[in-house]
C-alpha cells in the first residue's frame, strides 16, 4: 500500500465521521430526507456563486451553497406550517423546484462547464491527494483532508456544546421551548451546520455518497443502541470502520 492510498482512506474517514454526526439528529428527527434535498438543491447557490464571480474555485461557489441550503430548510419549514403540506410533501415541492431552477441556469449560461458534474454530482475520492494544500512552497497534505477536518472540529464543537439542548429540542420540542432553549433557532443553526457539511464533502465524494454517509451510519447505529451517547459513538464508530473496510474488500 503506498501513500496516496493511505490518504484516499483517511479523507474517507474523516468525511465519513463528519458526515455521520450530524446524520444522528437528522435520522432522530425524522428528517433524513431533507439531506437528499439539501445536497440536491445547493446546486443553485453554487450557479449563482459561478455566475457572480466567473470561476468554479471562487469561495462564492462554498458560500452560496450553504446560503442555498438553509433557505431550503426556511422554505419547506414555511410551507410547513401552513398546514397545508406534509413535511414530506413540502420537501417534495421545494427541492426540484430549486434543483430545476439551477439545472435551468447551467443550461442557459454555464453550459461549457461542466459545472453539475464537476462540483456536486460526481465527486471522486480517488482525486484527493491530487488536489494538495501548499503554503509558502510546502506541502502539508490533501486540501480536502483540511477543509473536511475543520467541518469535523465544528460538528463536534456544536453537539458537545449543545448537546443537552439538541437532545431535549430533539425529543420533546415542547418542553425544550418550555425551558426556554429556543428550539426554532437551534434548528436553522443545526440545518445550517448540516448544509455546510454537505458543501464540504461534495468536493471528495459527490452529493449521491454525502446522503449515503449522513444517513446509513446513524440509521445502523440506531438499530443497535438504545441512548442519544450510545448512538452516536457507534455510528461514529460505523463510519469511520465502513471506508477502510469498503477499500480492502474492493481488492478480495
Amino acid at each position: 500500500m503506498n501513500w496516496v492510498e493511505v490518504e484516499i482512506q483517511l479523507v474517507a474517514v474523516v468525511v465519513a465521521v463528519t458526515c455521520a454526526l450530524p446524520g444522528v439528529f437528522l435520522v432522530l428527527r425524522r428528517m433524513a430526507l431533507m439531506s437528499d434535498a439539501i445536497t440536491h438543491t445547493v446546486l443553485l447557490g453554487i450557479v449563482i456563486g459561478f455566475l457572480l464571480s466567473g470561476r468554479i474555485e471562487s469561495p462564492l461557489l462554498m458560500l452560496g451553497a450553504a446560503l442555498t441550503g438553509v433557505a431550503t430548510v426556511a422554505l419547506v419549514e414555511t410551507l410547513g406550517r401552513t398546514r397545508l403540506f406534509a413535511n414530506d410533501a413540502s420537501i417534495g415541492l421545494v427541492f426540484p423546484a430549486l434543483f430545476s431552477v439551477a439545472v435551468l441556469l447551467i443550461n442557459r449560461y454555464a453550459g461549457n462547464v461542466h459545472l453539475d458534474t464537476d462540483a456536486v454530482l460526481l465527486g471522486e475520492i480517488a482525486f484527493a491527494p491530487f488536489r494538495r494544500l501548499e503554503i509558502g512552497g510546502v506541502d502539508l497534505g490533501p486540501r480536502t483532508l483540511y477543509v473536511m477536518g475543520a467541518v469535523l472540529l465544528c460538528n463536534a464543537a456544536f453537539i458537545t456544546i449543545l448537546y443537552k439542548e439538541l437532545k431535549v429540542s430533539t425529543f420533546d420540542p415542547a418542553l425544550a421551548t418550555a425551558l426556554g432553549f429556543a428550539p426554532a433557532a437551534l434548528h436553522y443553526a443545526f440545518m445550517s451546520l448540516v448544509s455546510i457539511t454537505a458543501v464540504g464533502a461534495f468536493d471528495a465524494v459527490g452529493s449521491i455518497l454525502v446522503v449515503a454517509l449522513m444517513i446509513t451510519p446513524p440509521a445502523a447505529a440506531y438499530l443497535l443502541a438504545d441512548s442519544l451517547t450510545r448512538v452516536l459513538l457507534i455510528s461514529v464508530l460505523l463510519a469511520a470502520i465502513s471506508p477502510i473496510a469498503g477499500f480492502w474488500l474492493a481488492w478480495l
